[in-house]
């Protein structure tokens, strides 16, 4: 397995990335324009996801990385559930809502088997180095 050095290598990085592109250019439509706070907090839900990401793949400790995925997938709820807010005021079609709502599911899930993926391992990042073993010794 590759070593990652960079949190744009990460496909939970790049799929956020994708996500914030889809909901700015439907917050660009002409209604959803005017509506400026469910326009902010929509743009602002969808960045949240990718930069706790970044954040936390930088501060280089597993457990804290796991936090910030943790209020990363939280933000992509929020995300979904403003779409719905977006859809009930006509800002966006049934079939914008869809393609937006099935991408933040992914990158829900994706997210999450991430987290168990790294709960369960023994990397630990700089900040927690494994202790060494007693055969090593």
């Amino acid at each position: 397995m590759a070593t990652i050095t960079t949190f744009e290598e990460l496909g939970i990085w790049q799929k956020g990335r994708e996500l914030c592109k889809v909901i700015w250019s439907l917050t660009q439509k002409d209604t959803f324009a005017k509506d400026f706070g469910l326009k902010d907090q929509i743009n602002r839900s969808s960045g949240s996801c990718m930069d706790n990401i970044a954040e936390g793949f930088e501060r280089d400790g597993t457990k804290e990385f796991v936090q910030f995925l943790s209020i990363s997938k939280g933000s992509i709820g929020e995300t979904r559930s403003q779409l719905y807010r977006a859809l009930d005021r006509g800002h966006i079609t049934q079939a914008e809502f869809d393609q937006a709502f099935y991408m933040c599911k992914d990158e829900s899930k994706d997210i999450g088997n991430f987290m168990r993926y790294l709960r369960s391992t023994d990397i630990k990042g700089n900040k927690y180095p494994r202790k060494p073993s007693a055969a090593a010794n």
